[in-house]
């Protein structure tokens, strides 16, 4: 297996073929624009100078990284003769459903199918497709150079062959590849939704603030960072994405998306990218300054 095709050159897009190229693999990467794939490239080639400034990679290794990416802009040119497709679109279920409807007329019928949902059911997507057996969830996280973890999902008809196939290959990322089944949110967001939500709510209540809310998880929980700050990170948008699939999925209200984060996504206040979540960043994408709605 050495082509592979990585559709979307968003910011999960552009870090897993980033990972891929990085590793020796040839990179199909797909996006509807050319504008949207340069993005995608500058943002690959900026993280790689920081590799290359902190002497973690040669500037050999940055070019020959760059070398392995080629950009399409069309899905039936970009996947073929690829062994492997992981699917980076944005998280929406109706688009995702398109693309793999696609893939299952253009690619080979031995392409293993892999999308990188975050939450929503691989068995839902695998419908989409003639052999089932071939599709399996991929679920990077972010960044993905960085980090880690690789949650693997198997769909209801996943096969052990493409199981093992994935999870080797993982490894050969240099990831930690967690095999997990297909239920609502899997286990990484299945847990970390609940408690950003709870986090939301705790701030929707007026129990406390944004920098006192996250300075207690940061300092009493050791986690790197608080559940508010993690939110603007990841998007609002997607965070509440992720809610309604838990919610229609386990019809459970402990899943509902808190008001205020709801009203939050309404406003276009969707965090680092959009400039202003919990925190502004209007200055730095740093998590330094509380957005006024919350000061």
């Amino acid at each position: 297996m050495k082509n592979i095709a990585v559709i979307g050159a968003g910011t999960m897009g552009n870090g897993i073929a980033h990972t891929f190229a990085q590793s020796g693999y040839q990179v199909n990467l797909i996006d509807i624009s050319k504008e949207s794939l340069q993005k995608g490239l500058d943002t690959i080639s900026k993280n790689l100078d920081r590799m290359l400034a902190k002497e973690k990679i040669t500037e050999a290794d940055k070019k020959a990284t760059l070398k392995n990416i080629h950009t399409f802009i069309d899905i039936p040119s970009g996947v073929k003769n690829v062994s492997l497709v992981v699917e980076a679109a944005t998280e929406n279920e109706d688009l995702k459903l398109k693309i793999f409807e696609q893939l299952d007329s253009n690619c080979d019928e031995d392409t293993i199918l892999a999308t990188n949902t975050s939450s929503i059911s691989i068995t839902q997507i695998a419908s989409k497709i003639s052999n089932p057996s071939r599709v399996i969830g991929m679920h990077f996280m972010n960044p993905v150079p960085v980090m880690k973890l690789v949650e693997i999902i198997r769909g209801y008809n996943t096969s052990d062959e493409v199981t093992k196939t994935i999870m080797d290959l993982s490894e050969k990322l240099g990831k930690s590849p967690v095999e997990v089944n297909d239920y609502p949110g899997f286990v990484a967001n299945r847990i970390l939704m609940p408690m950003i939500n709870e986090a939301i709510e705790t701030l929707y209540n007026g129990v406390a603030g944004v920098y006192e809310i996250d300075t207690v998880m940061k300092l009493g929980m050791a986690h790197p960072m608080g559940p508010l700050q993690l939110a603007d990170f990841i998007g609002l948008d997607v965070c509440h994405s992720i809610l309604e699939v838990m919610y229609k999925g386990f019809k459970n209200p402990k899943y509902a998306a808190c008001p205020l984060l709801t009203n939050m996504v309404r406003a276009g206040k969707l965090g680092v990218k959009s400039g202003e979540g919990f925190y502004d960043y209007s200055e730095n994408r740093k998590a330094e300054n509380v957005s006024k709605q919350f000061s």
